[in-house]
């Protein structure tokens, strides 16, 4: 079974429960720390060894996540419901399709952009100003500096992608005269 799917039910599970104890932002966090701890390859040997119960992977997970005591008590039960069910290794996907739902539900979304420099502030306000217009949401910009693109801009929000890069024009105009 594909990963997403077998994630769907409990990242809506963890979105409603946070969206109705106003804990958006903390369940965010929450998730996308245990998410990290999971991709470490000590933690995925852990997650798949047959002989320790769910119960200890979760409390191996809390402790290793707890050390800032960043989770909670609700968001532990989470984990060891999780656990109980042996979906601990899904929590990078939870995290992710966590993410989009509460994108949906706050009406933003996350537009990578990568360019061949850094873009000025004013640059940064301009693209964001224009996705936002376009999208129909609050955007948040995250960079990134890829020389291999020569110059001009790609832009990445969900399925939409639009590819203003220096290459790709060059790459069409030498396809157009080999054409």
């Amino acid at each position: 079974m594909e990963l997403t799917t077998c994630a769907r039910p409990y990242a809506k599970a963890a979105f409603e429960y946070a969206r109705d104890a106003s804990r958006l932002s903390e369940w965010s966090d929450m998730l996308s720390l245990c998410a990290s701890v999971t991709a470490y390859q000590k933690v995925i040997e852990m997650l798949g060894n047959p002989q320790l119960s769910g119960a200890q992977q979760a409390e191996t997970i809390i402790g290793l996540c707890q050390g800032d005591g960043s989770l909670d008590q609700p968001f532990e039960n989470y984990l060891r419901v999780l656990s109980e069910h042996r979906r601990l290794k899904l929590l990078p996907e939870i995290a992710v399709l966590y993410a989009r739902l509460r994108a949906e539900e706050e009406r933003s979304q996350q537009v990578q952009v990568t360019s061949a420099y850094p873009l000025s502030q004013e640059q940064q306000d301009k693209l964001a100003e224009k996705m936002a217009a376009r999208l129909g949401r609050s955007v948040h910009l995250v960079t990134e500096i890829d020389s291999s693109i020569l110059g001009g801009v790609i832009v990445k929000a969900g399925d939409l992608v639009i590819d203003g890069s220096l290459r790709a024009r060059l790459s069409k105009l030498a396809d157009a005269m080999i054409s």
